[in-house]
């Protein structure tokens, strides 16, 4: 079913390609990373290659501290960083509330000088992203320009787009 979806978005995305050779430069882009502040490294986003068993023992605490740090990227520029804290400036994971926070305070500012008419935002199937409430937020300023799961255009799962 996700190899569907994957398709049916490619498929949609080349044609909007072939109909505008500059559509990809009118999509914002946007997404959320995590740094550790141990030093951790998320195995996800970085591999190390060794020819050797180093025999190292690499101790680190149950539940290290991080930080998460949003931005959007576009032909423009770069939206952000936006770093998540709560008022006491500790930082905070990412949840519905926030983001919406987030888009509110910080993102809608700064779009304030962008021509949004022709703009594109894009942002991955995350839950605290695709609540019902979130997208009617994203739709009152992108209408039907919104690529997400659960908004109007589909982002797929484990999309490698």
């Amino acid at each position: 079913m996700d190899h569907s979806k994957r398709r049916t978005f490619s498929d949609w995305a080349l044609e909007k390609m072939r109909q505008d050779d500059q559509f990809h430069r009118k999509i914002i882009f946007s997404d959320e990373a995590h740094f550790w502040l141990s030093g951790f490294v998320n195995k996800q986003n970085m591999r190390y290659w060794v020819g050797e068993n180093p025999h190292v023992l690499n101790e680190k605490p149950l539940h290290p501290q991080k930080i998460t740090v949003w931005c959007g990227l576009h032909a423009g520029g770069v939206i952000g960083p936006y770093l998540f804290v709560d008022d006491s400036s500790r930082h905070v994971t990412v949840n519905g509330d926030r983001y919406r926070a987030m888009i509110i305070d910080y993102f809608w500012p700064e779009l304030e000088y962008v021509d949004l008419d022709s703009i594109w935002f894009q942002q991955d199937g995350a839950t605290s992203h695709t609540a019902h409430v979130t997208i009617d937020l994203l739709k009152n300023k992108f209408d039907e320009r919104v690529i997400s799961r659960n908004g109007p255009v589909d982002w797929p799962p484990r999309s490698c787009l």
